[in-house]
């Protein structure tokens, strides 16, 4: 391949990534617009309402109506509980126990419903979910896919039929004839129709970008899409028959009005699309200026989404309590070891739901006659600072609900610290015993489960990701929202925020709000500016790894010296596993150096050392020998290339495809170049001419130095290691080096850096090659480590799994940026023995990251990788 082919192919990558960044900068532009649209019409739409008649209306809805709207919450679980029953019989059959599938789907999307970040939330969810039963990541992607399709064919087929059967209910409202949207309607049946028929030809498989996704049966497909349609109706009519008769009898407007205000919802990233989802429904229902609309909204959220996550939560916090239980049964405890990944979502969730209602109530008025009973107990300034403090602790611990979900222990403590602080201040700013009893209940929840919550480190709790920060932001705007609208009847002036009196609830709110705002931009400024984590830095290298590398017979040891990495040596000294902190991860270079036995007890020590850091744990280029520790921990094993090692006892450089180095040699011994081993202590002398040939060589490749897995030239590292030169008998001018990594009892011989000066011989690194292999044999070294060929040996046959189809693609199509099958067919002319080589990692999506980091530590990223 040309320069200029690989130049273009290197901007062609460039501007993809430019275009990733650029849709996420939209996603998040998109996704502001869109809350600050919503506040703006809900203002607008609700100028005229009070927030007395809106709890007047609250107050007077009819029982039959709350039970129906709690009867169709039920029919819609039911159905989301049936989504991964479905899915999983479809990608994964007999895999997992339909019980466990149900609570899977149920739970999940009564978190994500919630907290919002459907994928982040709830996908994240049902991945530790499946997981722990033993499905890998791509089955549990299908799964989750699965589901989530089915949603929308359900909805789908459901605005299909309503085009169909009830045409004139659209095209009132529209201005569209009825014509059209049955034409419209029929269209999409018809499509539905052709999908279904396609399915019934025969088993279908999906692949996108080396992802192969079996595709349910037309039988299945069906059923999926009857369940989507329960789904779909079931949320849709709990919140209809909350609403006033005169806005329930033009169904098929008011159902694509929720389609809509679900999508938006979603686009927002405010948590369970609040604001954005009231703001579209009252829209697109022309209902504004309605205290009972607003009262039906705020009713939907209490019965939709707070009640399913109050018996999710119930539900496992009685698991655990029985579990603890030393006569609770095998069954209570399985159920607990299937819950336990729901531990973490559910506390950050409670503690997101309290600090909602710490800064919501803060925006609220007060209950005069409760005031009253506190003004002959507490002083007012008591109360306003009481009340400035609830809604500062109640912003804290929605961010700090981030922490939660990675499992911080410092993040609960400070949460559980906050909700005392919201206990006491509930109580203190307007005797509200509701809100206290609240927040009392979900300290006992936050008691219960304090165990899930173990990781000392993690990064700060105030950093937070710009999903969670989005949504922090979304939410805090439409509390702010609701308190102007509670108190659109006092005329605003400056004198009320500083007006300090008994009867001064507006002025309160400002102030609350003023105080969240600030508390708010300054967690936002704090995790733009370290947005990223904080790794654990490099170590100097402790004595006893230097003494363990030296006793080891395998040279890959020898990469620990590198300068770049940290050490995690056995409690006996045995052996140590060297790694690199990315943030994100751990991850350790290749297999522990020691002893076996103390080997395997490192590697589970390091696997703590990570979860209890918040870190991913992964093993970077490891061999067979501790294969079944990695599986024993529940890590997946990527296999990400194959060693090559050449039989010195028996090596020679006879043969046609060792004729390159064996004229190199010779031509080299005619043209005056001799071979020869410095040692290390003889080093310093030549180490300036080193450093020039190692320079020019660098500059030849339009590259830099590597790390992590290879080694880059510093002196200091240099001095580790005896160097093979070539060097001019004449000037004595050195063309060639290569630094040697030297196995204990000359068990196995290998390099790493190997390097030429561009100006000298062409054949000087063929030459360097014949000369060193003829020495090792001649020193007694069994084997010559031609170290690793990327993606080699990974089949690409259907059955194979998703990473060793991917793998066999970019080992067969990646020579624009790296030459695997060349750089394999140089090793081959040796006649080498292969032996694989892994990735061990977690499973899921985190492999995939793991790799990005590994990448990241050895070439800088992207940029590094194709430089």
């Amino acid at each position: 391949m040309s320069q200029p082919d690989t130049l273009t192919r290197s901007r062609t990558l460039k501007d993809r990534i430019e275009a990733i960044l650029r849709r996420r900068s939209v996603t998040i532009a998109a996704a502001i617009v869109i809350v600050a649209i919503a506040i703006i019409v809900l203002q607008r739409l609700a100028a005229d309402v009070s927030w007395e008649e809106v709890r007047h209306d609250i107050a007077n809805v009819p029982a039959s109506h709350l039970l129906a709207a709690i009867a169709f919450t039920l029919l819609s679980f039911t159905a989301l509980a049936c989504y991964d029953v479905l899915a999983v019989a479809t990608v994964a059959p007999g895999k997992v126990p339909r019980a466990t599938a149900a609570m899977a789907g149920a739970s999940g999307f009564a978190i994500s419903n919630l907290l919002g970040f459907s994928w982040l939330t709830g996908g994240a969810l049902r991945f530790r979910i499946y997981a722990a039963v033993g499905l890998d990541w791509a089955l549990v992607t299908g799964v989750i896919t699965m589901s989530l399709c089915s949603i929308w064919l359900g909805i789908t087929l459901l605005i299909g039929l309503i085009l169909v059967v009830h045409p004139e209910g659209l095209a009132t409202a529209l201005g569209l004839s009825p014509a059209l949207d049955t034409a419209l309607g029929g269209g999409v049946l018809l499509a539905l129709g052709g999908f279904y028929w396609w399915l019934s030809r025969g088993r279908r498989v999906l692949n996108l970008a080396g992802f192969r996704l079996a595709l349910p049966s037309a039988r299945m497909a069906s059923a999926l899409t009857l369940n989507g349609i329960a789904d779909a109706l079931g949320a849709a009519l709990a919140l209809y028959v909350l609403l006033p008769g005169d806005l329930t009898q033009n169904f098929p407007l008011f159902f694509i009005v929720y389609v809509a205000a679900i999508g938006l919802g979603l686009i927002s990233h405010s948590p369970g699309g609040l604001g954005v989802f009231e703001a579209t429904m009252i829209a697109g229902l022309d209902a504004g200026g309605r205290p009972e609309v607003l009262a039906a909204l705020v009713l939907y959220r209490l019965i939709y989404f707070v009640l399913p996550f109050a018996v999710a939560v119930t539900g496992i916090a009685l698991a655990v309590i029985m579990a603890k239980r030393r006569e609770a049964g095998a069954f209570v405890k399985s159920v607990h070891a299937i819950a336990r990944p729901l531990v973490p979502p559910i506390v950050a969730a409670i503690t997101l739901v309290s600090g909602a209602l710490l800064v919501i109530s803060g925006n609220l008025p007060a209950e005069t006659a409760r005031l009253h009973i506190l003004r002959d107990l507490l002083p007012l300034p008591v109360i306003e600072a009481s009340h400035l403090l609830g809604s500062v602790a109640g912003v804290l611990l929605i961010v700090v609900a981030h922490g939660l979900y990675k499992k911080q222990r410092r993040a609960w403590l400070t949460a559980t610290g906050l909700m005392a602080v919201g206990l006491l201040t509930s109580l203190s700013k307007g005797l509200d015993w509701e809100e206290a009893v609240s927040l009392a209940l979900a300290l006992g929840l936050m008691t219960v489960f304090r165990s899930a919550f173990y990781r000392s480190a993690g990064g700060s709790l105030l950093r937070l990701n710009w999903r969670w920060l989005l949504g922090s932001v979304a939410f805090i705007a439409a509390a702010t929202w609701i308190g102007f609208f509670a108190y659109s009847h006092v005329d605003y002036s400056n004198d009320l925020w500083w007006r300090f009196a008994w009867a001064g609830d507006a002025p309160r709110f400002l102030r609350a709000s003023l105080a969240t705002a600030t508390v708010l931009a300054a967690v936002g400024l704090h995790s733009l500016i370290n947005a990223h984590p904080s790794a654990l830095q490099p170590e100097p290298i402790p004595s006893r790894v230097r003494e363990l590398v030296r006793e080891s017979p395998l040279t890959e040891a020898n990469i620990a010296l590198t300068g770049d990495k940290r050490f995690l040596l056995a409690e006996d000294g045995r052996a140590f596993i060297a790694y690199a902190d990315t943030g994100g991860s751990l991850i350790a270079k290749g297999d522990p150096v020691g002893d076996q036995r103390s080997g395997e007890a490192i590697i589970w020590q390091m696997r703590e050392m990570a979860d209890r850091f918040g870190r991913r744990c992964a093993f970077y280029a490891v061999t067979q020998d501790y294969l079944p520790v990695y599986l024993d921990m529940g890590m997946s094993l990527l296999k990400i290339g194959e060693v090559a090692r050449v039989d010195l006892t028996s090596f020679s450089l006879a043969g046609p495809a060792r004729s390159d180095f064996r004229q190199a040699h010779r031509r080299a011994g005619r043209e005056g170049y001799r071979f020869d081993i410095v040692r290390t202590a003889d080093l310093d002398p030549d180490m300036a001419t080193l450093r020039r040939v190692s320079d020019a060589w660098l500059a030849s490749k339009h590259g830099e130095e590597k790390g992590f897995a290879l080694g880059a030239f510093t002196e200091d590292y240099m001095r580790n290691f005896d160097c093979a030169v070539l060097r001019h008998e004449g000037s004595g001018g050195i063309v060639a080096f290569a630094n040697l990594f030297q196995g204990a009892a000359q068990f196995e011989l290998s390099i790493d850096l190997m390097r030429y000066d561009p100006s000298g011989p062409k054949y000087a690194m063929n030459a360097l090659f014949a000369f060193l292999l003829l020495w090792g044999r001649a020193e007694g070294f069994k084997w010559f480590s031609l170290g690793a060929a990327p993606f080699a040996g990974m089949r690409d046959h259907p059955l194979a799994t998703v990473w060793n189809r991917i793998g066999s693609y970019v080992y067969r199509h990646g020579e624009h940026f790296y030459h695997f099958e060349g750089l394999r067919a140089f090793k081959e002319k040796f006649g080498p023995e292969w032996s694989p080589n892994y990735l061990a990692s977690p499973r899921g999506l985190d492999a995939p990251l793991v790799l990005y980091e590994v990448n990241k530590l050895i070439s800088g990223g992207i940029k590094g990788l194709i430089k």
